[in-house]
């Protein structure tokens, strides 16, 4: 499993590659925090932690699968705090409790949502911790809930940075579609060492058995009380068999139960039949390939970022920036000046090339050199 952690605008930071993967909570608090409290700039003292309860190194944000109480305790911990999904919602609030709030995201775009928010706990057993949770309503009625320790943040603030978590997989579906990096690398295997322990595949197996019939009786049990209560209900003979159904999941799962607790969750890697033992990717070919999509799309954003004043739409943005990867140019070195004059060729329409000719004087202002020769890098639109 790859844990990609990006930042706000989904420009990614680093990878964690790992062949043997405990699950995102594991790999958030082992991997990904530690780096994280060493990079990250701009961090309160510990005396400032210490003084202010409230106060926090910084702000993670991920998916519902890290909502979780452990998880969420064990990053306050370290005062980190967390933005993520409510994984069971409960009852949904009074639409009277919704406001219409501007929404400013962190790429600049404005949005206007209908939130509200109260304090919450999130809870296992006895134990819980406080949240704030943050609730948006959405035109046909749903209700998507947010919670996050981060309680120095404001409603539009936590709604802004959750709901535009999905910038991260813009770089996934963009460099898999424009940027064939992987293809560019044969990648060969190794194998893991045996003494490694895993979840064993046949637990695994009768572990998902048992939660897709658990979804399909709570279907059936959910048909089964709406027709009860329509007053169009059920005749007696499709209610029993109905009910007869729901009896056959309860035995099935209770079986399938039974199975499970006599094979061992975890067992070493010597122990797994040949197809069932995974083998891991030689780890050198992936860090170059990951290394170089995460070079590469930093710096497409950045030439994006400067093509933007001059362009309508991200998308178009893009676009252009690819197609001048690709364009024509000519090369003229001036020993006399010490200086590499790169003419480009002009694009498809004016607007484009105005755009162009915009950010070719943007790198100009870099003074950029070349690394080899030192000669000064001048662009030109031709």
């Amino acid at each position: 499993s790859d844990y990609w952690v990006n930042d706000a605008l989904g420009l990614p930071f680093f990878v964690v590659s790992k062949p043997l993967a405990e699950g995102l909570g594991a790999a958030i608090l082992e991997d990904i925090v530690p780096q994280l409290i060493e990079q990250v700039p701009g961090q309160p003292a510990e005396a400032e932690l210490a003084a202010d309860p409230c106060q926090y190194r910084f702000v993670m944000i991920f998916d519902r699968e890290g909502a979780s109480h452990s998880l969420l305790s064990a990053l306050w911990e370290q005062r980190v705090a967390a933005i993520t999904y409510r994984k069971r919602v409960g009852e949904n609030w009074s639409e009277t409790e919704f406001s219409e709030v501007e929404v400013t995201h962190p790429g600049g775009q404005v949005t206007r949502m209908r939130l509200a928010s109260r304090m919450s706990e999130l809870t296992s057993g006895k134990q819980s911790i406080p949240v704030l949770e943050v609730r948006r309503l959405s035109e046909n009625g749903h209700q998507t809930a947010i919670i996050t320790t981060a309680m120095r943040l404001k409603t539009p603030e936590i709604a802004a940075r959750m709901f535009s978590r999905w910038c991260q997989e813009n770089f996934f579906a963009y460099m898999m579609e424009h940027y064939d990096l992987d293809g560019l690398v044969q990648y060969g295997v190794e194998e893991i060492p045996g003494t490694k322990q895993v979840v064993n595949p046949a637990w695994r197996r009768l572990d998902q058995q048992i939660r897709t019939l658990r979804a399909q009786l709570r279907r059936e049990q959910a048909r089964l009380g709406t027709h009860v209560i329509k007053v169009e209900a059920l005749d007696a003979q499709a209610q029993g068999e109905r009910l007869l159904e729901i009896q056959r999941m309860d035995e099935e799962i209770e079986v399938l139960k039974v199975k499970r607790r006599e094979v061992p969750r975890k067992v070493s890697l010597d122990e797994l039949s040949e197809e069932d033992r995974p083998s891991q990717l030689r780890p050198l070919g992936k860090m170059f390939t990951d290394t170089i999509k995460m070079i590469a799309y930093r710096a497409e954003t950045s030439m994006v970022g400067l093509l933007r004043p001059h362009l309508t739409k991200e998308e178009e943005a893009r676009a252009l920036i690819r197609e001048l990867f690709v364009s024509s140019a000519d090369l003229r070195p001036s020993k006399e000046d010490n200086t590499l004059h790169v003419r480009v060729h002009r694009m498809a329409s004016p607007v484009h090339d105005r755009a162009i000719h915009a950010l070719l004087e943007a790198l100009n202002e870099q003074n950029f050199h070349h690394p080899e020769t030192e000669m000064k890098i001048l662009y030109t639109l031709s």
